[in-house]
């Protein structure tokens, strides 16, 4: 059986910010991000070995964040409104506890304007690898300090910093948070099992 997707969107079909986000009230289950340029992209759901990899991505941060109380923490579920216009859905992300609090509460509350200091994208079998690298440059060129691409297909993690070339390390055991996220490691076989 050949199966069409639900929602199908025209070739170099386009929407503002606002429509975006009524167009996110309007159908809260499904995820979807916008690009700079205002290309809807529709989020597939992933399966459940992905779902168990990203709830452990998000509970090691969750943990150390609430040990050390430097920030908050984000599932794959929020929306940043980045500066270059931008609506992106990391799949794990972080900000620092004053440039979140330095957001009114009505940012807050809705598609933030800020840019995460750390993100996680986690590539599932459905995900190509030039669009998430695309998309870790773009945290990146957004202000984003550190970046993590894990990709356990090839058991391999990119990390994105801040005025560096992108560093790639082959089946690691822990990454570190390094000055981002001091103390904060993630053991990758939470990942790579």
């Amino acid at each position: 059986m050949n199966m069409q997707p639900l929602v199908q969107i025209p070739v170099a079909f386009k929407v503002s910010q606002a429509q975006f986000e009524a167009l996110a009230q309007a159908n809260r289950d499904v995820a979807m991000e916008r690009s700079a340029t205002g290309e809807l992209e529709i989020m597939p759901p992933t399966g459940g070995t992905t779902g168990k990899r990203n709830a452990g991505i998000i509970a090691a941060l969750w943990n150390w964040n609430q040990a050390s109380g430097l920030g908050e923490v984000f599932d794959s579920s929020t929306v940043f409104h980045l500066p270059n216009g931008a609506d992106r859905a990391p799949d794990a992300a972080w900000v620092a506890l004053a440039r979140w609090q330095a957001l009114t509460l009505e940012e807050q509350e809705g598609f933030p304007p800020i840019c995460p200091d750390f993100v996680v994208e986690l590539r599932s079998k459905t995900d190509r690898l030039k669009d998430l690298r695309a998309k870790m440059a773009e945290y990146r060129a957004n202000g984003c300090r550190l970046g993590w691409l894990l990709d356990p297909q090839h058991r391999q993690v990119e990390i994105y910093r801040q005025g560096q070339p992108v560093e790639v390390i082959m089946g690691p055991s822990v990454l570190s948070g390094e000055g981002v996220l001091p103390g904060f490691t993630f053991k990758c076989d939470r990942v790579f099992c």
